[in-house]
C-alpha cells in the first residue's frame, strides 16, 4: 500500500522560517531508518504558499491565483510518499517521526489509490502501467 503522508504548514514555515539545524539532523536520522526499512519512496519540504500559484478550473476557463493562500491549517510544508504494508503501518512510523517544527503541527496521512481500485479496463491499465515505466526511465536521467 502507498501513502502520501502530509506535514501540515505552520505560520512558521509559510513565513519562510527555515528549521533549525538540531531538526534538520533529526528529520534526516528519520529519512534515513524510512529508507533502510524500504518504506521511502520519496520527500520533500515545499516553499511558503507565497512562492506558489493555484489554478482555479471553471468550465472551460482557467484562472492563475497568486498566493500567499490564507488558511494555513490547509496548507502543506512537505510530504512523504510511503510503501508500507497497512494504515496502521504507516500509523506506527509518523508516530516515530520528530515533530518538523519548534511548534505544535500535524502530520496527515492518505492513502493512494492504485490503478485496479479505480478501473478493470485492460486498455486503461496497460496504458497507465507503460506510462509509469515511462515517468520511472525518465526520472533517471
Amino acid at each position: 500500500m502507498r501513502f502520501m503522508v502530509i506535514v501540515k504548514a505552520t505560520r512558521e514555515s509559510e513565513a519562510g522560517e527555515m528549521p533549525k539545524e538540531h531538526l534538520l539532523k533529526d528529520m534526516m536520522k528519520f529519512n534515513e531508518e524510512l529508507v533502510q526499512a524500504g518504506v521511502m519512496l520519496a520527500g520533500e519540504g515545499l516553499h511558503p504558499s507565497s512562492r506558489g500559484v493555484r489554478v482555479k478550473f471553471s468550465g472551460k476557463n482557467r484562472t492563475v491565483i497568486d498566493g500567499p493562500f490564507a488558511e494555513t491549517k490547509e496548507l502543506i510544508a512537505g510530504y512523504w510518499m510511503w510503501q508500507v504494508k497497512s494504515r496502521e503501518e504507516a500509523i506506527e512510523w509518523v508516530k516515530r517521526c520528530p515533530n518538523p517544527f519548534h511548534v505544535d503541527s500535524e502530520i496527515e496521512i492518505r492513502q493512494i489509490f492504485e490503478s485496479p481500485e479505480l478501473t478493470d479496463n485492460p486498455e486503461i491499465l496497460n496504458k497507465e502501467a507503460k506510462l509509469r515505466a515511462q515517468s520511472a526511465k525518465n526520472a533517471g536521467r
